[in-house]
């Protein structure tokens, strides 16, 4: 039986705090005032902290707990929060994921500083002189003294009754943790209560069965303890019993038991609360509130769904039989067709349409949002914007669009490229914004949309634009073109992508080296995907790539030429024609036909491939496009629709433009499958080259 590393689970679901903390801070960024954004980053630092110290990041939890007193003062008003204090815990964010990587790595001397920079943006505010936070703190949460006892301030004294699961500490939770927690309060006295403990004999070393009571007398709120538990809440139950305010001089030195605490005097209010369990797809369970009762078990909320997380090999695992069922369903149907035993072909089409649902509801597991790759770019901005000194917002567009999760995986960095490319070259310092009569912000958009059997994702900016004179100059003293050669406009914006390529006047942090650019488009059109450029002087830029909703298993038009047979991907095809022999003839010298009323040129794929064969008497056209770009391929037969399981050339055939895979088919055979992106380019060139003779 395979059991979870714990550190590793710890690890993952770190990972999703430091982005609910990151997307929190940056949300700050433009409303310092929203005391809910304050609230939810104290929280995911409240939680790092503690599950750090649960897993044995003492480090880690150290480090966190002053960013967590820092925006604990934000979030009881005796500091505002500051675009530097916003800034300084980002920086201090990326220290903590090293300390979740590497926790035994030398990073003491980079926490000094940082912790150096928070002091910094914290007691800069007028409000900041109560509460400093020391370098000399670091240690760990549970031995940070607990607050001193102010003669001035109210004292509250409170009983504290809770218990939790008998899963809990399977599941990660430490007991001790909350009692530390407590402890920092304020003085208080805790009786562990023994009585549901069972019988030697069948007690189970991992559950959990001790209860406690808790006497605590402290001048924090009552939403200081509501924070102990905020995380804790699944299935547990809490009462909280509030006894009187006392003052200082009341509070003898050494505590008596719980059991010869005084009664309540008449003026105590008791405030049971109970916490409902929370529903397994919430990310964030909801402050305690006081309640005059516990809640009913009949009106706490149901769990409406529940999430299993699965590691990312698994699925890739299952999608790999996935994609052999589909191959042996295949060739199942294809003996089953040539068969005359009825009952075959009724298993046949039973398997068919079950291998269908199985396939498509694969499909579905591995499809993720694209907000998940827009979200990491809201930190690159920020950061880019403080360092270069221009006002930036990034708009996002499309973010519920599904792709693929290897091809977002595997689009991360051609974007990180595209978005400092828009940022650095694009958008101008906000004094040239001004004088050119535009607002002193630049605006970067990120959008996604789906198109047939694609996702066209954008990267657009309302900056300068692409200077097409010094692109040619540069690409010309190159030796990328010759002096004078003629280009369409398209050609010569593409020319940004070539190796070595840059246009900047001088070499930053940002760019300047020329590389980037083509390791975008290698990595394109590795997904067999394409981009697509479009600029207007003064108004900006848009690069847009076009890639395939999945790289695993596509729907694919298998025809054949000559005797080998090939799949293009059905998403690309637009329609299919008839082309006589007398029309081929009639047409030769020329490669084009006439689709209502416009010229599209075609590929000979008898000829492209060699075959040596004669072509068919009727001989078929199928148009195919990417986009505005259409080209037609002359194939002998059309055979008619398939199931493509998609299998990646061999390293000797990698440098073979014109396929970008292969597939098995029905009967044991491969077929090759056509790159539409490289036919296309070719049509098109071929086009040109016959208009330019013409």
């Amino acid at each position: 039986m395979n059991t979870l590393d714990p550190v590793a689970v710890f690890r993952v679901e770190a990972a999703e705090v430091f982005e609910q903390i990151e997307s929190g801070l940056l949300d700050l960024t433009h409303r310092l005032d929203d005391k809910a954004q304050i609230d939810a980053v104290f929280r995911g630092l409240h939680t790092l902290k503690g599950s750090g110290a649960m897993f044995g990041f003492d480090a880690l939890a150290a480090f966190t707990h002053h960013c967590e007193t820092a925006f604990d003062r934000v979030r009881k008003g005796e500091v505002p929060a500051t675009a530097e204090l916003v800034a300084a815990v980002l920086a201090a964010q990326d220290h903590m994921r090293a300390l979740v990587e590497t926790p035994n790595g030398d990073h003491q001397a980079a926490g000094e500083r940082l912790l150096a920079v928070l002091r910094a943006a914290v007691d800069g505010n007028p409000a900041a002189s109560a509460m400093p936070i020391a370098a000399a703190q670091i240690a760990t949460p549970a031995a940070a003294a607990a607050p001193a006892v102010t003669p001035s301030k109210v004292l509250n004294r409170w009983r504290i009754r809770f218990s939790l699961p008998h899963n809990a500490m399977i599941n990660g939770t430490n007991p001790l943790g909350l009692l530390d927690e407590l402890r920092e309060l304020g003085e208080c006295t805790i009786v562990a209560n023994t009585a549901a403990i069972p019988p030697l004999d069948i007690l189970v070393p991992t559950e959990l069965h001790l209860s406690w009571e808790v006497l605590l007398t402290s001048d924090q709120p009552r939403s200081a303890i509501d924070d102990v538990f905020i995380f804790v809440m699944d299935d547990m139950q809490l009462e909280v019993e509030t006894l009187t305010e006392v003052a200082p001089d009341a509070i003898a030195v050494a505590e008596a038991p719980v059991a010869a605490a005084p009664a309540p005097v008449a003026a105590a209010v008791a405030a049971p609360v109970v916490a409902p369990p929370v529903a397994a797809s919430e990310t964030a369970p909801a402050r305690i509130e006081a309640a005059t009762a516990p809640v009913p078990a009949d009106a706490r909320p149901a769990k409406t769904s529940e999430s299993v997380r699965v590691p990312a090999e698994r699925l890739d695992e299952l999608m790999d039989r996935v994609g052999e069922l589909v191959i042996a369903q295949s060739r199942l149907r294809q003996l089953a067709s040539s068969s005359s035993d009825l009952a075959l072909r009724s298993v046949s089409e039973e398997i068919e349409r079950l291998s269908g649902e199985l396939r498509d509801t694969m499909m579905v597991l591995r499809m993720v949002p694209v907000a998940t790759l827009f979200s990491r770019f809201r930190r690159l901005t920020h950061d880019l914007a403080r360092e270069t000194g221009k006002v930036i917002e990034l708009v996002t567009e499309g973010e519920t669009t599904e792709v693929d999760k290897t091809v977002i995986e595997r689009l991360a960095d051609p974007l990180v490229h595209l978005v400092r490319n828009s940022i650095d070259h694009g958008l101008e310092p906000p004094a040239e914004r001004l004088a050119a009569g535009k607002s002193e912000g630049g605006t970067v958009t990120l959008s996604a949309r789906q198109s047939g059997g694609e996702v066209i994702i954008s990267i657009r900016d309302d900056g300068r634009g692409i200077n097409r004179q010094r692109v040619r100059a540069k690409a010309e003293s190159s030796g990328l073109i010759q002096p004078g050669q003629v280009l369409s406009d398209s050609d010569l914006l593409q020319l940004i992508f070539a190796p070595g390529f840059s246009t900047a006047a001088q070499i930053t942090n940002l760019s300047g080296r020329g590389v980037g650019m083509d390791v975008v488009k290698k990595t394109v059109e590795a997904l067999r995907g394409a981009i697509d450029v479009t600029s207007n002087d003064g108004r900006g830029s848009e690069v847009s790539l076009r890639i395939p909703l999945t790289l695993a298993i596509i729907d694919g038009l298998l025809v054949r030429v000559g005797s080998g047979r090939y799949v293009i991907p059905l998403s690309a095809v637009e329609e299919c024609l008839e082309l006589s022999l007398e029309e081929d003839l009639r047409s030769r010298g020329r490669s084009f036909i006439s689709l209502r009323d416009s010229l599209v040129p075609f590929l000979r794929l008898r000829e492209l491939f060699r075959t040596g064969t004669k072509p068919d008497v009727h001989q078929k056209v199928v148009v195919i496009s990417t986009g505005t770009e259409r080209v037609g391929l002359v194939v002998d037969q059309i055979i008619g629709d398939h199931q493509t399981v998609i299998k990646s050339m061999s390293k000797l055939h990698q440098d073979v433009a014109t396929f970008s895979g292969a597939t098995i088919l029905g009967d044991g055979n491969v077929a090759l499958i056509l790159d539409v992106v490289h036919l296309v380019a070719a049509g098109q060139q071929q086009e040109a080259q016959l208009r330019a003779a013409g």
